[in-house]
């Protein structure tokens, strides 16, 4: 249990720190490009998966519900509200989409699960949160969802080097299987 709260407090903070970020763009010629949520966001991912790895899908579904209800609370109190009516929706679907394929992916080669499931996931966040989010403000929102999606892929793959030392602190559940369907 104590793992799930750590995860959870994890990705409340992850999610709060990032629906602030995103307000704010890089100095200069990066500013039409990208925010400063590109580079923490893609934690969460993190975060789901090495609760996938170790504790299963449902533990990991748990965290994204327990971790969403909190960062959208905290949200609407530190953010711009379309921000995080953006960001709840994005999160919730694209996170529970990278706990489905990921434990698809558990038995693959130790990065497959996490970068891959990391990878759809991002893509599925970055259209959903900068759409909802964006759209119709006059802000460069397009160039921002390239911009933020690079980031995170170059973040998911930043992200496999703590992913694999931690699994090594990390004591998995035994016998954790895929999810049947």
């Amino acid at each position: 249990m104590k793992a799930t709260i750590i995860g959870v407090l994890a990705m409340a903070v992850t999610v709060v720190a990032s629906n602030i970020l995103v307000e704010y763009p890089l100095p200069g010629v990066l500013a039409d490009w990208l925010t400063y949520g590109a580079f923490t966001y893609p934690v969460a991912f993190l975060v789901t998966d090495l609760t996938n790895r170790a504790r299963g899908a449902a533990a990991a579904r748990l965290v994204v519900l327990a971790g969403f209800a909190i960062a959208v609370v905290l949200s609407l109190i530190v953010a711009d509200t379309r921000i995080a009516i953006a960001s709840g929706t994005a999160f919730l679907i694209a996170q529970m989409l990278d706990v489905t394929v990921f434990d698809r992916l558990r038995r693959a080669v130790w990065w497959k699960a996490p970068l891959i499931s990391s990878g759809i996931g991002s893509a599925v966040d970055t259209a959903l949160f900068f759409s909802i989010a964006f759209v119709g403000t006059g802000l460069p929102w397009h160039t921002w969802a390239m911009g933020d999606f690079s980031a995170k892929i170059i973040m998911a793959l930043t992200c496999l080097a703590p992913f694999r030392l931690l699994m090594a602190i990390i004591t998995p559940r035994l016998n954790i299987e895929p999810a049947k369907g």
